[in-house]
């Protein structure tokens, strides 16, 4: 059985230390194992007293979320944002490291919503680009113990990466410290077979993200469950697999994440509907692996 986490994104942005001393204890009990923490700001909450937080209420912190809103790419920028983005994702390999997380994970090569067009040659331009800015923050990692998880988003959203085989060609020659973060929802839009698609990922796997394929709970959507956790089973993931969806109560990350419906009768309805559904369908030890 894999822990169970969830993303306060749910509830609040940003989170920061009022919104996890308000969340966490909730969140605790409900039931989940481990909480996933974004960093929309750097500051926004104090590693070290969240990691007693969350110890008081025996929950671990399953990763840390790099935030890339306008002005954070590394890829087809000005040395000087590609610098303040370099330091931003240290920041978070930091912030990991103090809390206790194992990985830090995101689209972390370019702002979301960010697109253009590429050739072939342009497009392993870029990918040479990305390896070259990252490598500072890959050594940091590696380090301090802590593992990036990159991120493919959706063709709304993003140009760089889509799929799972663009992000394996994309981090060839990076440290072992780099792999990839599954998220499920851009996956069911991207990948022609998902399933096939996490088996491919399977060596590179550092965190997992799930939601439906609405944006809602795992099991209220039409993506087949089952098979995607036996398929992870066998990959010999073993880290935590974390609900991410988004409160439309904010502005701006409503409209980033296109929440414009309710996705559940309530943000508790959707956290825990999602907890159960992903506690039935997980019961019982995943395949051994590594």
């Amino acid at each position: 059985m894999y822990a169970i986490g969830v993303n306060p994104w749910v509830w609040a942005s940003p989170v920061d230390d009022a919104a996890l001393a308000e969340l966490v204890p909730r969140i605790a009990s409900f039931g989940f194992d481990a909480v996933e923490l974004p960093i929309e700001q750097p500051g926004d909450w104090d590693p070290v007293r969240t990691r007693d937080l969350l110890a008081a209420h025996g929950l671990a912190a399953a990763g840390v979320c790099a935030v890339t809103p306008p002005g954070r790419d590394l890829v087809d920028a000005a040395p000087e944002v590609v610098a303040s983005t370099v330091a931003y994702l240290g920041g978070c390999v930091a912030a990991a490291a103090a809390v206790g997380a194992p990985c830090v994970g995101g689209p972390v090569y370019a702002s979301v919503g960010r697109t253009w067009r590429m050739s072939p040659s342009a497009r392993a331009a870029c990918y040479a680009e990305f390896r070259r800015a990252l490598a500072p923050v890959a050594e940091q990692a590696g380090e301090q113990g802590v593992s990036i998880g990159v991120e493919a988003l959706n063709r709304y959203e993003t140009s760089v990466v889509n799929t799972v085989a663009q992000t394996v060609e994309l981090i060839d020659g990076l440290p072992a410290s780099v792999g990839i973060m599954i998220d499920t929802y851009h996956m069911n839009i991207e990948e022609s077979d998902p399933y096939a698609a996490l088996a491919a990922a399977g060596p590179h796997i550092k965190h997992v993200q799930v939601s439906g394929t609405h944006r809602g709970a795992p099991g209220a959507d039409h993506f087949d469950w089952p098979r995607f956790f036996a398929v992870l089973g066998e990959t010999g993931y073993r880290g935590a697999v974390c609900i991410e969806s988004f409160t439309a109560e904010n502005e701006t990350i409503a409209t980033a994440a296109a929440i414009w419906r309710p996705l559940a009768p309530s943000q508790d309805r959707l956290a825990t509907d999602g907890l159960r559904y992903l506690r039935e369908v997980t019961t019982g030890p995943p395949a051994v692996g590594r």
